[in-house]
């Protein structure tokens, strides 16, 4: 494990397979030591676990799960980095790479297949540039996994970890929120990762909730409610939502005075809840067609 925490190393790996950085693929790759035998404990991984790892990279968290995990399936985006892995990973016989784009891939079956019988977890690092879609792709596939361990942005990990009333509410946080029960596990500094980023990390936690945190009468308005809602954030959410969903100012304020809301509120102040049953007058006073 030492020669992907030292830099002369992991260069000396890379050259010999001629690989260069992609900016575009947003590649940092962890070189502090210290860290992902954090985030394979932390995530999760022990010996009846089975990990799906989003972008392995060099493998060096990888190798922290496979040292732990069941089982490790690793999805891959650049086929670059095939013949990187085969060398870092070659003393496991637990590990499973696979090339591919984890937004096209079906995961529920790859989970399916790939641990039958075991609880699963997700591990990553992801690239700053594609962390929502990431993320909220995970969720919105409704997989039978536990949890969701990944490190983000700094920023993202405040944004997505965000508590209702809070200055860094947004859609993207009530939408976690609704799938997930998250937390920021620890920081990472920039100097972690070679190359360095302009900006330090964190790895955050998203335990997934059996059942979603409420029921709305309908999911689909649900978020679209919430969107609209989070589209303006320096008007009140009457306007906001006049404006997001195509609706008259008036008839918003009658379904906001209907479900307990104040015109003048703002969107990062409301609560799931809140949403919930704004989304019900909505729905109920055929809004809906009008969406």
């Amino acid at each position: 494990m030492s020669q992907l925490s030292n830099v002369k190393n992991v260069r000396e790996i890379l050259n010999r397979h001629g690989f260069s950085f992609s900016k575009k693929l947003g590649q940092n790759f962890i070189v502090n030591p210290s860290v992902c035998p954090r985030i394979a404990e932390l995530g999760g991984a022990g010996p009846d676990t089975g990990v799906l790892e989003i972008g392995p990279g060099l493998g060096v968290l990888t190798w922290e799960l496979a040292s732990r995990a069941r089982k490790v399936v690793a999805i891959e985006l650049d086929e670059r980095l095939l013949p990187v892995l085969e060398e870092t990973l070659s003393e496991f016989d637990n590990v499973t790479v696979i090339q591919g784009d984890v937004l096209k891939i079906d995961l529920g079956e790859l989970i399916r297949q790939e641990f039958p019988g075991m609880e699963v977890v997700v591990c990553a690092n992801l690239p700053y540039y594609i962390t929502s879609p990431i993320v909220m792709h995970l969720l919105e596939a409704r997989l039978p996994v536990k949890a969701i361990t990944v490190m983000v942005q700094k920023e993202a990990a405040d944004r997505i970890c965000a508590a209702p009333g809070s200055r860094n509410a947004g859609a993207l946080s009530a939408a976690v929120s609704y799938y997930a029960s998250a937390r920021v596990l620890f920081s990472v500094s920039r100097g972690s990762f070679m190359p360095a980023p302009q900006v330090d990390s964190a790895v955050i936690r998203l335990e997934i909730r059996p059942q979603p945190a409420v029921a709305p009468v309908d999911e689909a308005l649900f978020f679209k409610i919430i969107r609209a809602g989070f589209s303006q954030r320096r008007k009140t959410l009457a306007n906001s939502l006049s404006s997001g969903l195509g609706l008259a100012k008036n008839r918003v304020a009658a379904a906001l005075e209907q479900a307990g809301i104040h015109p003048s509120a703002r969107a990062e102040e409301l609560t799931l809840e809140d949403f919930c049953r704004l989304t019900s007058q909505i729905f109920e006073g055929d809004f809906d067609k009008k969406v």
